[in-house]
């Protein structure tokens, strides 16, 4: 049978009943990313439903539109995050993935991304240019966690324990929280989110998201924000202040979300995503962790196969000078090209 897709427009706990009794699922395909994505970025959301012959529920798409003249145009389910696209029945994904190829194809788009965690019966490209990297969890058991951890890991993160850093969860991290990322960033050459990103997600999702900061004194010197849905737990974004890698005090901020991951009953430590063989994933399997391949199906229209990063052919200088910018100017400026990198 086929399935009539048209714009979502009903009541958001439909939308989220569907999302959570779907294979694949994950936090950023719950409705109320579309609020964020609009109040903080202003970017067109094009939230697609499928339904069958009786008007029956059967699949759903989050798509986002991210153009621009510098960088192209974009539809991406979900640009900044790890996961997104289709989710419902079989002919419901496939009828899902039909109608967005034909929105990317009517509207001159450069490249459509559907970032799914699983594979998925379309007949789009497929790149497993990324991973995730996981950990199983004794749900309830923190202690044996602790125990099962290589003991080269155990060491790093007794080293900051030692030097006296503590590790704080809450809403009212947001604001730490930010201090060390945006200026982490900075040492990368990336250019940062905004903070009203990050505070739209703690106001969004209060009982979701985990905002964590190490602190030395009281200073905070790493941090870490994630989710967690259906017994998981992903730490979407972490960062450290160069000057105290010594104290390694990421691998204890890790370590806390682990604990309390374990601790909540939870079943799976999700490390995010990364580029396989780098500096990245080599931190992320040294907790004993595996590798899962993402599913990120597109369409492209000419050369460009993937979304922009700051790294690429032309832009590559970019990383350079922004690394050279006071760090009030990297954090006032990043926000405006950040949000056309999806």
């Amino acid at each position: 049978m086929t399935e009539r897709i048209a714009p979502f427009h009903s009541e958001k706990d439909k939308w989220d009943a569907l999302v959570r009794r779907s294979a694949g699922w994950t936090h950023f395909h719950l409705h109320d990313w579309r609020t964020v994505m609009e109040r903080v970025f202003g970017h067109e959301c094009i939230y697609l439903a499928a339904r069958d012959g009786e008007g029956q529920l059967t699949g759903v798409l989050p798509l986002v539109r991210v153009k621009s003249l510098l960088f192209g145009h974009y539809l991406v389910s979900m640009p900044f995050l790890n996961y997104g696209g289709p989710l419902g029945s079989e002919a419901a994904v496939r009828e899902l993935c039909d109608h967005a190829a034909a929105i990317a194809r009517e509207d001159g788009t450069t490249l459509l991304e559907l970032r799914s965690r699983i594979a998925l019966p379309v007949p789009l490209a497929v790149s497993h240019r990324k991973i995730t990297v996981v950990l199983d969890l004794p749900a309830g058991d923190p202690g044996r966690l602790w125990h099962d951890l290589p003991v080269k890991v155990r060491s790093q993160v007794r080293r900051p324990q030692k030097a006296g850093v503590q590790v704080r969860f809450g809403v009212d991290q947001v604001t730490p929280f930010f201090e060390v990322f945006s200026r982490h960033m900075r040492d990368l050459g990336t250019p940062t989110q905004p903070r009203t990103f990050f505070e739209c997600i703690a106001e969004t999702f209060p009982h979701d998201v985990w905002f964590g900061c190490a602190y030395l004194g009281s200073r905070p010197i790493a941090c870490g924000c994630g989710f967690k849905w259906d017994g998981e737990f992903e730490m979407t974004w972490a960062s450290a202040l160069r000057e105290h890698s010594r104290l390694a005090p990421n691998m204890l901020l890790y370590w806390a979300c682990m604990e309390r991951a374990a601790r909540e009953g939870l079943r799976l430590f999700n490390f995010g995503r990364c580029t396989p063989g780098s500096t990245t994933h080599r931190f992320k399997r040294q907790w004993g962790s595996r590798d899962v391949p993402l599913w990120w199906y597109q369409r492209a229209a000419g050369a460009r196969k993937t979304t922009p990063s700051p790294h690429d052919g032309a832009l590559a200088l970019g990383p350079l000078v922004w690394r050279r910018l006071p760090l009030a100017v990297a954090t006032a400026l990043g926000p405006r090209i950040v949000r056309w990198i999806p």
